[in-house]
């Protein structure tokens, strides 16, 4: 099948760079789970039309209100940032408080220092001097102020001092009241006077008025309860005073109530006096949280080796050098205290706490252990927020067993310390003080000659790291039910991103929801510190993430935003990989960061992987490429400055040179980016021009990938002026001031007429849709061009719906009101010759744009139409408004007037004969009712209803499902509610010219002879061309006003976040302010134009392909799906169809030689479809019969068979007049996909047909033109189709002069072959093998061999002229390779040999009065033929079962037609029968169709 086999995004793919396909490697670092080698592969076949563009259309999946993820930078109300800081020391050493009995021995140490082992003064200085380098090792940027023994009248001076100097930020406040009485019930805390003689009260209400808010509150003394819960009172005494009062806080300030608070007990409680703990127990957990954990585990353990207090005081380090074990300590501490808040307190809390400011966060984490450690001793300790209680949380015996660790090698480590045995602890700052917020250990002294001891460093990390790994690898990607043991809600676990969601089904597991994610999470984000274990944290970081945006939010939520933008300065090149995968999850889930990014020039990280030169430096150099692009694109995306800088450094070049490289998705995204950095952008969208990018672009629409195309339309449409981001869009393509005024107007339709014309009949309703936001650009600019086609086409069209020439004596006048008007225009050019043919040439191409967009109009996929309706009822809009509607050239036409060919399907325009400027005028493809435009709510949608089509929905209408009809329905009802499928996502809305919708009663009536008037507005004086001469003009006074709008005024470099989504071109690019300009030197024609007033500016049309493409970054792509994971619900299912097609395979071969001479008049099952079965298939595996009727409304059938139950039912859409001429069921392997064509031309495909495996709603899956160029016979065939499931090629014939061949890979035509023939098609067939040739016949009766290899001149190899009549069928032999047979309506069967001669080898005459269905078994020699219904015997068919090898006939059989009268002619002029015969793919049997609706199941006797 060769590379094009890439371009497919089937869920079956192997493409490790498929947006579509999410079983891929490992994208970050090029690794591959281990059974990913041992998995079966269910599906050898490549199911076509089954990617995700096929079930999304490129419109981003929808999320509800509920799935909004939690916000990780912090909510801005509550954000607090510490400025400052007052320590104040209520001691008064060497006298006890009169409420406070201390026990003998008593805790006495205050910060380490012993304050009786030095004069009071000198001790109450130390303690200070201490506490302000313990809180200095929290956070070092904030300015302490120890504040000892204060007088009231010294705190109250230090406490506004504070609050002047920290403005509207926090102020931290911490008391210890350990010399002072306890807090009073009221609220009140202790100071001295300035003689220390009484103690003074100071209440919390004074307090707060010196300190305002916000503030961080510590409250270290016995009763401490009772401060923090009066200290809430107050503050919502006070909030409630203000809002009642002023309204609230002036900004800046924030309310009491957000203060926070530490309190070391309840109010009942007091403090520990435990001899072993420290006074200030509470204050040595929340500042030297090491020492005291320390102390603490030696009291709780019994160590080996006599291990004391003052050994452990004397472990040597760093706290903050992770290499010593010290520092490894307070690392595993950070990261085991982090990971308990996080699992136990709610996200909102946790976000508010740890990760808004350092010292805050510091406190927090610490006071985790003051829990554990104080609850030992009856002591509860508070805070305000509440939190959970934390002190039996399991991670407590991950750090005791880290502290085990360290200890028992603590006695070699200081033995073999250098001058360890000779640095005793210091008397004054006693037993395991910190000198110095550094928190070095150990001193220097005489040298020790022994071998220092080398510290095992502890295993913590790398078994969390092991845990993370296992959670992942076991399951980490599974779903479960809502409870314990899942996402909690506020994580936005409330929705999963899953499958089930694109792909539109309802499976029963939709209400599952992510797993809870493992506790490792917050540890994992301090690994990424350590260098040994950075690359292996972020691999399993990358696989965490890619489970999907509730991962990625989690990540973002428990801060690795800091650490993974400081890794962009790492050099090495190991991370490149995962740090661009974990940065394009990143920006898929959260586009913000695209400020960060900018701010810190991270940015530049990715441009230089992106313009790097040699693949070899990167694993999966083209995918992690692609990966850059699309980090670059959400980078420039509404974001000047990222536009700016990514021009400057390059990125757009980089882009334009990777559009060219092998692997599609980095051209997808390299078109993207593209896209992002010039959109609205004047000096980029120069640049690009300059360089010929928009060229390159258009040569780029032939590209084989689907995406690619869509890609290049995208960047084409923002250089065309659509809006790349939230904006409106408009401008065209800026200002392009380095080009002339023709040049640039030239280069604008010629953008646009490329794009047109290069992917017009593409295939794929995404690219199609695309196209249409780059005309909506080119309509809204030159909407006046635009105007004067429609009136040229209506003009045109109305003279065409005249019919046969009459009397009337305007008439000639008539006929060339068009021609002439040109005509007069042209002269106006005088005689510059090159102006004449340059603007006859670009209205040409403003002709076959807007006849392109008339087809598209009634495109057959719902959404194209849609937005085509859009683009068309602006123009029409705009058409009645202009002054064309005053011109009253001929009389109405009579009422009852029924143009010629009315009933009639007219073909359809090329471009290159839609243009009225050439000799003979267009055959427009839709009819009209009258010679008037009515104002509807939809001129376009009208117009299709005339057409003889299907009304068109509109609105919610369009999107809503089908219904299932009630039987009780007649058959009327049935054709007026019926209306085909519609698509997954069918998003796209319908958007009226109009303010409001047309009222009725007023507007139906109005029409173009009476438009709404100016009050001063007259009989009109002017002429056509006058209309289309100012028209012309006004588009080029828009243009110049928008050079010179970008001229004088260009962009300057320092604009915001954003750009404005309007365009350059000020004023003049709304309708309603459009204006001709009087002060023209060009054109004096007395026309105040004003094309547009009044009319809503819905142009251009808005594009959702960047977000389409972007989730592609938010689905797993280290993981296989769920229908590839062994065991889930979806393998099991392929697994037991693979199994159970190999069985039928293996039987029927089985079955195959004895049915050669068998007998084949075996019943199965007799079914009643009550209409006509014209066109029958069935299903090769499943017992599925596919039946289409004879009914305008084509109306499909599935039954199920072996039930003899119609599974489900539907209309088809095609135009009223037409039917379907060919059926097909694809990708049988794995399901099914009904395929069908169509006489209008049109293939459509629909999938879910089969209720029963409850796959979702029956859907169309796609839709295209498979052939333009339709003849208009007297007996034509329709549209004649042929699958090969093993390339994926289609082959369509029929009333064509061509056979087109459409490769279903990319979604494009492959080559036409001309059939040199004038008849039609009438069959084709190919071989299932790997061969090229394939075989047509036509209506004459000739049969020709093609061969798709040659040149289209030689693709007619063979051919055999036999057969002097309609070719009914032809079918290559089942069992012999290079022969097949043919079978015409004159009743002859023939056997033809490839490599012999042009004559048959075998011929059967069979039926003397003709034949009517002809059909050769795919498995067994054996083929079978009806005879044709004549005058004199059309009650009974005759139906005769041949054997071609041994020219034996095996089964006649003479059926009852159901027909009481002999019908004139056939039930639609496509199809030369009157009954419907087909073989099973498979199984021996055969099902025919009778004209009464009864369709018999008829098998082999194989015994």
């Amino acid at each position: 099948m060769g590379s094009d086999v890439l371009t497919e995004r089937a869920w079956g793919s192997a493409s490790t760079s498929d947006p579509s396909s999410t079983r891929t490697t490992n994208g970050a670092h090029g690794l591959r789970t281990a059974s990913d080698a041992t998995l079966p592969d269910p599906t050898p076949i490549i199911p076509y039309w089954s990617a995700k563009r096929h079930l999304t259309c490129g419109n981003p999946a929808p999320r509800s209100s509920s799935a909004r993820l939690f916000p990780w930078r912090g909510s801005a109300p509550g954000k607090l940032k510490t400025a400052n800081a007052a320590l104040v020391l209520c001691l008064n050493i060497d006298v006890d408080p009169p409420d406070i009995i201390k026990t003998n021995p008593c805790a006495a140490l205050e910060c380490w220092v012993n304050p009786h082992s030095l004069p009071s003064h000198k001790a109450l200085e130390a303690i200070g001097s201490n506490l302000q380098h313990q809180f200095e090792g929290l956070s070092l940027k904030i300015p302490y102020k120890p504040i000892l023994d204060p007088s009231y009248e010294d705190l109250r001076r230090f406490c506004l001092t504070l609050r002047k100097q920290a403005k509207d930020e926090t102020v931290c406040f911490y008391y210890n009241g350990h010399g002072v009485p306890k807090p009073t019930p009221s609220g009140e805390l202790w100071c001295f006077n300035r003689n220390y003689t009484q103690y003074i009260p100071v209440s919390l209400m004074e307090v707060q008025t010196w300190l305002g808010s916000p503030g961080v509150y510590i409250w270290d003394c016995s009763a401490a309860g009772h401060l923090l819960s009066n200290f809430i009172t107050f503050a919502e005494r006070r909030d409630q005073d203000a809002f009642t009062t002023r309204g609230g806080y002036a900004d800046g300030m924030q309310p009491y109530i957000n203060s926070l608070q530490l309190a070391a007990c309840a109010t009942h409680e007091q403090l520990p006096t435990c001899p072993e703990l420290p006074a200030d127990v509470f204050t040595s957990c929340l500042t030297s949280p090491i020492d005291i954990a320390l102390r603490y585990f030696i009291m709780t353990h019994h160590l080996p080796n006599n291990i004391t207090p003052d050994m452990v005081m004397q472990l040597p380090g760093d706290l903050k050098d992770r290499r010593t074990p010290l520092g490894e300590l307070n690392w595993i501490f950070t990261a085991i205290t982090d990971t308990i808040a996080w699992t136990t307190f709610p996200r909102d809390v946790f976000t508010r706490l740890y990760r808004s400011d350092l010292l805050i966060a510091s406190l927090f984490r610490n006071f985790l252990l003051a829990e554990r450690i104080m609850k030992n001793y009856h002591c509860t300790p508070h805070t305000h927020p509440p939190l959970p209680a934390t002190n039996t949380h399991q991670l407590w015996a991950a750090w005791d067993l880290a502290l085990d660790t360290c200890l028992r090698q603590l006695p070699e480590l200081l033995a073999k310390s250098p001058g360890a045995p000779n640095s005793p602890p210091s008397p004054i700052i006693g037993t395991g003080a910190r000198s110095g917020h550094s928190g070095q250990r150990g001193s220097s002294g005489a040298p020790n000659t022994e071998k220092p001891y080398q510290y095992i460093p502890s295993r913590f990390f790398t078994d969390q790291l092991t845990a993370f790994e296992v959670w992942i690898s076991r399951g980490g990607s599974a779903l479960t039910k809502r409870g314990p043991l899942s996402l909690p809600l506020q994580n936005g676990g409330d929705r999963c991103d899953t499958p089930d969601v694109v792909n539109g089904t309802t499976a029963p597991d939709a209400d599952l929801v992510p797993r809870k994610p493992p506790d490792q999470l917050p540890i994992v984000l301090q690994v990424l510190l350590s260098q040994p274990h950075r690359l292996r944290a972020l691999i399993l970081l990358s696989q965490f993430v890619d489970l999907g945006p509730w991962a990625v939010n989690l990540v973002l939520t428990i801060g690795i935003f800091p650490y993974i933008s400081k890794l962009l300065q790492a050099a090495g090149q190991d991370l490149r990989p995962v740090l661009i995968f974990i940065w394009a999850r990143i920006l898929a889930v959260d586009p913000s960061v695209q400020v960060d990014l900018y701010n810190t020039g991270g940015f530049k990280y990715f441009a230089n992987v992106l313009a790097t030169q040699e693949d070899n430096e990167l694993p999966n150099s083209s995918e992690h490429k692609a990966m850059c692009a699309f980090i670059l694109s959400a980078v420039a995306r509404d974001f000047y400055n990222g536009q700016m800088a990514c021009w400057r450094e390059r990125v757009f070049d980089a882009c334009s040179e990777r559009l060219e490289e092998g692997d599609f998705l980095l051209r997808q995204w390299s078109a993207l980016c593209i896209a992002q950095i010039w959109d609205s952008n004047d000096e980029v969208k120069v640049y690009g021009v300059d360089r010929g990018i928009q060229d390159k672009l258009i040569l780029m629409l032939s590209d084989d990938s689907p995406e690619v195309r869509s890609a290049v339309l995208y960047a084409l449409s923002t250089f065309m002026g659509a809006a790349g981001g939230k904006g409106q869009g408009g401008a065209g393509t800026g200002t392009q001031y380095q080009l002339e005024e023709r040049i640039h107007f030239r280069m604008e339709v010629a953008v646009a007429t490329g794009a047109t014309l290069a992917v017009r009949d593409d295939a794929s309703p995404m690219v199609r849709k695309e196209l249409l936001v780059l005309i909506s650009c080119l309509v809204r600019e030159w909407r006046g061009h635009f105007v004067v086609c429609a009136w040229m086409y209506w003009e045109e069209d109305r003279r065409w719906r005249a019919g046969e020439p009459q009397t009337h004596h305007h008439h000639h006048a008539e006929e060339e009101v068009t021609a002439q008007a040109l005509a007069e225009w042209l002269d106006g050019f005088g005689d510059d010759e090159g102006s004449r043919e340059e603007n006859r040439v670009l209205l040409s191409s403003f002709f076959t744009i807007f006849v392109v967009l008339m087809e598209l109009t009634i495109d057959p996929y719902h959404e194209v139409a849609t937005l085509a309706q859009t683009v068309m009822d602006y123009i029409f809009a705009l058409l009645l408004a202009s002054p064309f509607a005053k011109l009253n050239l001929v009389p109405p036409l009579p009422v009852d007037y029924k143009p010629a060919g009315a009933n009639g399907v007219h073909s359809r325009v090329s471009s290159a004969q839609g243009s009225p400027l050439i000799q003979h005028p267009p055959s427009p493809s839709l009819s009209r009712p009258s010679n008037t435009l009515r104002r509807t709510s939809s001129f376009a949608n009208t117009l299709r209803h005339l057409a003889g089509s299907i009304p068109f929905p509109s609105g919610d209408e369009a999107r809503a499902p089908p219904s299932p009809v009630p039987s009780s329905l007649s058959r009327s009802d049935v054709l007026t509610a019926s209306r085909p499928p519609s698509p997954n996502f069918n998003v796209a809305q319908y958007a009226s010219p109009y303010s409001r919708p047309p009222t009725p009663s007023r507007d139906k009536e109005r029409d173009l002879a009476s438009p709404p008037v100016s009050p001063t507005a007259g009989t009109a004086t002017f002429l056509p061309s006058h209309v289309i001469e100012a028209l012309v003009e006004e588009d080029m006074v828009r243009l110049r006003a928008r050079r010179r709008e970008g001229a004088h005024g260009r962009r300057s470099a320092g604009s915001g976040l954003g750009h404005a989504g309007g365009s350059a071109g000020g004023g003049l690019n709304s309708p309603c302010e459009s204006t001709f300009s009087m002060d023209s030197n060009v054109s004096n024609v007395p026309l105040g134009c004003g094309t547009g007033n009044g009319l809503r500016d819905v142009l251009p049309l808005k594009s959702s392909f960047f977000a389409w493409c972007c989730e592609y970054f938010t689905e797993p792509q280290m993981r296989q799906t769920e229908a590839d994971e062994p065991g889930s619900v979806q393998y099991n299912y392929q697994v037991w169809r693979q199994q159970r097609n190999e069985q039928v395979i293996t039987e029927t071969q089985k079955q195959a030689i004895v049915a050669e001479s068998s007998r084949w008049d075996r019943p199965v099952a007799n079914l009643h479809v009550n209409s006509h079965p014209l066109c029958m298939a069935m299903h090769a595996y499943d017992p599925h019969l596919v039946i289409a009727n004879d009914n305008d409304m084509i109306r499909f059938a599935v039954w199920d068979w072996t039930q003899r139950k119609r599974l489900n039912h539907f209309c088809n859409g095609n135009p009223k007049g037409t039917s379907i001429t060919s059926l097909q069921i694809i990708n049988q392997d794995v399901g099914g996909i009904i395929m069908t064509g169509a006489a209008d031309g049109i293939v459509r495909l629909y999938r879910n047909y089969d209720p029963t495996v409850n796959q979702g709603p029956l859907q169309m899956v796609s839709s295209f033109r498979a052939l333009h160029e339709l003849i208009r016979v007297r007996r034509g065939s329709g549209l004649v189709l042929d699958w090969k499931q093993s390339g994926g090629t289609l082959l369509v014939g029929g009333d064509s002069r061509i056979i087109r061949v459409w490769d279903a890979h990319t979604e494009t035509q492959v080559l036409d072959l001309e059939t040199n023939c004038e008849s039609p098609v009438t069959s084709i067939t190919s071989d299932q093998g790997s061969s090229s040739t394939f075989i047509v016949g036509f209506a004459d009766g000739l049969v020709k061999v093609f061969d798709r290899r040659l040149e289209e001149e030689d693709a007619i190899v063979r051919s055999y002229h036999d057969h002097h009549s309609w070719v009914q069928n032809v079918k290559y032999h089942p069992r012999i390779s290079g022969q097949f047979l043919s079978g015409s309506l004159a009743g002859e069967v023939r056997l033809w040999d490839l490599r012999g001669s042009d004559t048959a080898i075998q011929a059967w005459d069979l039926h003397h009065t003709g034949l009517s269905a002809f059909d050769v078994h795919s498995q067994t020699g054996v083929f079978a033929t009806t005879s044709a219904l004549t005058p004199a015997n059309f009650r009974h068919q005759r139906l005769m079962v041949h054997s071609i090898s041994d020219s034996l006939l095996l089964s006649t059989l003479s059926l009852p037609t159901g027909l009481n009268a002999y019908p004139s002619r056939p039930p639609t002029p496509y199809i030369p029968r009157h009954t419907s015969f087909a073989f099973h793919p498979m199984e021996m049997l055969y099902a025919i169709g009778q004209p009464d609706g009864s369709v018999k199941i008829t098998g082999c006797k194989l015994t």
